[in-house]
């Protein structure tokens, strides 16, 4: 039954079958040739994979995503960044990277990321003086810290996979984020004196007090969405719904950038994203159920275990693992199937889980920009209409600026835990 387990998904995912179809019609194939157990049981395990509070936060988060895309909040951002950094040299691309950290912490959404952002940012970059590499590799790769900053729809994924704290989850992403950051604008502060740049937003020094103004609600956002969850005032999944309330009052209300059309088609393309997200859930539960009925975790552990009896060899070989598992996978998809897997064997090890959360997190961020198949490449594709190995050529250096960052949290814990210990006590 082992090798049908690792095989059949394989094939199925060759042909060109969408990863639940996949996941689902192994699972049932599976289940009849080798288990007497009926198959009302598959859908069973799907919608008790659904049933978990924690995962009403990721319609939420989606919708507020969407519609602070849409109602200006993520232009407002920008615009108060360059106000401050753009009269540096490199000022755009410090402002693309530092934009796509705060709408990270409003979206938890990658993909989202590098549409809002990059729909502003791409077109300015280009008439900086930046290339055309240069531009699409920043701009592909900035939007993949939204996986690691809070509200991050992937800690929250993992969080009900492995029944870990959300809030403690999210307070160990903050340093990583900010050291991904750092790393980024440190190159860009390296790139940017080879390169030919003028950027053309130089504002004076009375902008600064304009742009603020005027983005002030929008700056409010991850303060109502992270300081309501460490204060106690509302856990993650109500701040999801109070992130999307909040939304839906400043884009209408303030702004006045949504009317009530806006707000119908945003809610559409909210819940067709939702679903598309849930049912590679509920399809990956079964998918696991059917993994760990099979013994297959604790087989794993065992091989592994024998493997490398070190922690931090264990620690790179699943590293090395999960960066090409997130070349081909999802993060959804790679988050539900491999958490049950992976978790018995970093508990044997002694590995914090919440620390191995963050871990598994940035692996899949970095999937997320990594050839040949990381969803923000085509993202990129689709919205500038950019060839791809333009784009492949630029992610380079900033995939080994994120690496570098994977090594810091993989073997320096306290990145992640120091704040999440906070929330934990």
């Amino acid at each position: 039954m082992t090798w049908l387990i690792a095989l059949l998904p394989l094939l199925l995912l060759a042909l060109g079958f969408p990863i639940y179809v996949v996941l689902l019609a192994s699972t049932s194939t599976i289940a009849m040739i080798y288990m007497d157990i009926p198959l009302t049981l598959v859908p069973q395990v799907m919608f008790g994979s659904l049933d978990k509070f924690t995962l009403l936060a990721v319609p939420f988060f989606i919708f507020a995503g969407e519609i602070m895309s849409e109602g200006g909040i993520s232009r407002r951002i920008v615009e108060w960044l360059l106000s401050m950094v753009g009269r540096l040299r490199g000022g755009l691309a410090y402002a693309t990277i530092g934009a796509s950290e705060f709408f990270g912490a409003v979206s938890g959404s990658s993909p989202a990321t590098v549409a809002a952002i990059g729909k502003l940012m791409y077109p300015a970059l280009l008439r900086g003086g930046y290339s055309d590499r240069f531009s699409l590799g920043l701009i592909t790769s900035s939007g993949a810290v939204a996986s690691v900053m809070p509200p991050s729809i992937v800690m929250i994924l993992y969080g009900a996979a492995s029944e870990q704290s959300v809030a403690a989850l999210f307070a160990g992403g903050v340093v990583p984020a900010l050291l991904i950051g750092a790393l980024t604008a440190s190159y860009i502060w390296w790139a940017s004196r080879r390169q030919t740049i003028s950027d053309e937003h130089r504002p004076a020094l009375p902008s600064v007090w304009q742009a603020t103004r005027d983005a002030v609600w929008a700056l409010g956002t991850p303060i109502v969405i992270l300081g309501g969850i460490y204060l106690g005032i509302f856990s993650p999944t109500e701040a999801a719904g109070v992130a999307s309330v909040y939304g839906i009052f400043v884009t209408m209300a303030i702004y006045r950038e949504v009317d009530m059309a806006g707000l119908w088609r945003i809610t559409l393309n909210s819940a067709l994203l939702t679903s598309q997200i849930l049912i590679i859930v509920a399809a990956s539960g079964v998918f696991s159920w059917l993994l760990t009925v099979s013994g297959i975790p604790q087989t794993l552990v065992q091989v592994l275990g024998g493997a490398a009896q070190a922690t931090w060899t264990m620690l790179l070989l699943t590293n090395i693992f999960l960066l090409i598992v997130g070349c081909f996978v999802d993060p959804v998809s790679a988050i539900i199937i491999l958490t049950p897997l992976l978790v018995p064997l970093m508990q044997s090890l002694g590995v914090d889980l919440v620390h191995f959360g963050i871990v598994l997190t940035v692996n899949l961020s970095i999937g997320m920009f990594t050839p040949p198949f990381g969803l923000n490449i085509f993202v990129s594709q689709a919205l500038f209409k950019a060839p791809l190995p333009t784009i492949y050529r630029g992610l380079v250096p900033f995939i080994v600026l994120q690496l570098i960052a994977l090594a810091v949290v993989t073997y320096v814990p306290e990145v992640s835990l120091t704040l999440a210990d906070l929330v934990r006590k």
